[in-house]
């Protein structure tokens, strides 16, 4: 339910409320933005593109305050910068491993190309996109997919939500109540977009003292949710928890924006302060904590 900036994620929002289309199946979101540098790319081609690195780059780097590359993501970034760069996507003084919103920009264009629109050509890379455009260029590892649209407390979401939610509550030992779930354009005005795609969940805190939120919010970070413990002072919405299952490949420009900031460690908000919740790390996400669990 909550909005992380008025300006932008109104103007998504009124983007991606037009077509619902998914990232994984034919599908915008335009990334303005420049860069301060425009250095030449030094890395080499690679030969295989980590999905889950280029996923991670592209939702923490176009929020950073510098050029720097997301650790571990450099080489597949690039490679797929210069994948866009041959498309005639991406200057080449763009293609330096650094996933920013004039990559964004240019992967979106690419999306919209292959016929995709609405979420699914926000310029987050999913797995038919990225195959198409590593065609005799790359091949693709590690793919990410968000799954059929499904449902978890009557509430919409995909079958890799809806895993993670599930996998929180065997944790918690109580089931996890939603009041909104995913995929849900125009269907909360206070949400600025955050629940137009996949992945995003608000849930009912009812029944909850501080310390069982708290607890919640941690586990929900735990298996690879970007979540917070949300009040009626921070916004215009009921007390809840509002969580965003990083790296699906369905995410709403605005909620990619929040898990990109949770990765900085701010809260998510139009205010851009420090995250409020409980610490959790490293930051996994969903396919991490699998590997590790």
């Amino acid at each position: 339910m909550t909005p992380i900036r008025s300006g932008l994620a109104i103007a998504a929002l009124a983007l991606l409320a037009t077509a619902p289309a998914t990232n994984t199946a034919p599908a915008t979101t335009s990334a303005a933005n420049a860069r301060a540098t425009d250095s030449p790319a030094t890395a080499s081609q690679a030969t295989g593109v980590d999905m889950q690195a280029v996923l991670v780059a592209a939702q923490i780097d176009p929020r950073r305050a510098d050029q720097s590359s997301t650790p571990g993501a450099a080489p597949s970034v690039t490679a797929v910068e210069r994948a866009l760069q041959a498309e005639g996507l991406l200057p080449a003084g763009f293609v330096d491993g650094h996933f920013g919103t004039r990559t964004v920009a240019a992967y979106a264009a690419y999306q919209r190309s292959l016929g995709f629109s609405g979420i699914g050509a926000s310029g987050l890379p999913g797995a038919q996109s990225l195959r198409s455009l590593g065609t005799g260029r790359f091949d693709v590892t590690h793919v990410v997919r968000p799954g059929e649209r499904t449902e978890h407390g009557g509430k919409q979401v995909n079958t890799r939500t809806k895993a993670m939610l599930t996998e929180a509550e065997r944790i918690l030992g109580r089931e996890l109540v939603l009041d909104q779930g995913s995929y849900n354009p125009g269907g909360d005005p206070t949400s600025a977009g955050t629940h137009d795609g996949g992945g995003a969940v608000d849930i009912s805190v009812t029944g909850m003292d501080t310390a069982a939120r708290t607890d919640v919010v941690r586990v929900l970070r735990e298996v690879g949710f970007a979540a917070w413990d949300r009040t009626p002072g921070q916004g215009d919405w009921p007390h809840h928890i509002h969580a965003v299952a990083i790296s699906d490949p369905d995410l709403s420009s605005p909620a990619q924006e929040q898990t990109g900031d949770y990765y900085l460690g701010k809260n998510g908000l139009a205010n851009h302060a420090p995250d409020d919740g409980p610490k959790v790390e490293p930051i996994r996400t969903w396919e991490e904590y699998q590997r590790t669990n």
